[in-house]
């Protein structure tokens, strides 16, 4: 959040055109940031980019794929270029593939790393020097439950997201002392397309599976996720650095 005088902080978000990404750029541009869109889909960024400014925010577009190795240089040069600073990065691009490791090809086990881990530490990488020139920033990755326990059917997905829930402790240790906090949120089932994409089953039984799971009983919406991302965006969270948090309705808890 900005205070009184202080310059208005930026956040480039990745995968902000669906999902907990799209739910987490319009939450920060509500308390206050400057929002970069990323994103591969360039009528779904405008549309992003049209309701934060039809709220009286200021947004602008990183277009292009995280898994394409120039992509994270490209996209903090453009936060850079039209701001001149960047404050927070939110690694929120993933897909998902639902197979076991027999199921899995070549092909998609690539194409999940090259999204979920290469992307994510692309666009990480490139934003260090950023965040170290404003004096410091944060970094949100959005990992998953499947990052700290295992699912069947999910192979490929859980070693990526478990890949993001040691590259963010790593990350942590590594730029803690220069005020760079580097935390993840880990989202069990949310009420976005991912939870649906790539089944058979209908919306309703999808819905039905994933509750028998979470203790509290219901699928919470992108929304509330990037409720959390915001804390963890700002001074709120100012001594959370390193760490991994469930949100999940009590799933991880047994």
């Amino acid at each position: 959040m900005n205070d009184g005088d202080a310059p208005t902080k930026v956040a480039l978000v990745t995968g902000a055109t669906s999902g907990i990404g799209r739910a987490c750029a319009v939450r920060l541009a509500t308390d206050g940031f400057t929002v970069v869109v990323g994103g591969r889909d360039a009528g779904r960024a405008d549309a992003v980019v049209a309701e934060i400014i039809s709220n009286g925010g200021t947004a602008s577009i990183a277009l292009g794929d995280v898994a394409e190795a120039k992509y994270g240089d490209e996209a903090v040069a453009s936060a850079l270029a039209a701001y001149g600073r960047l404050d927070l990065l939110v690694n929120a691009a993933g897909v998902i593939t639902r197979s076991d490791a027999e199921g899995t090809t070549d092909a998609e086990w690539h194409r999940i790393m090259s999204t979920n881990v290469d992307g994510l530490f692309r666009c990480s990488r490139a934003a260090l020097p950023a965040l170290r020139a404003t004096g410091g920033g944060a970094i949100v990755n959005i990992s998953s439950t499947n990052g700290l326990v295992g699912a069947a059917g999910l192979v490929a997905y859980c070693a990526s997201k478990g890949a993001v829930t040691n590259l963010t402790r790593a990350m942590a240790l590594d730029h803690a002392a220069e005020g760079i906090r580097i935390n993840a949120v880990c989202p069990g089932a949310v009420d976005t397309n991912m939870l649906y994409s790539e089944r058979d089953d209908s919306l309703e039984e999808v819905r039905s599976m994933n509750l028998g799971g979470i203790p509290e009983g219901r699928i919470p919406s992108g929304d509330e996720i990037a409720h959390v991302v915001s804390f963890l965006a700002d001074d709120r969270s100012r001594h959370l650095n390193g760490a991994n948090l469930s949100v999940d309705g009590g799933y991880t808890a047994s």
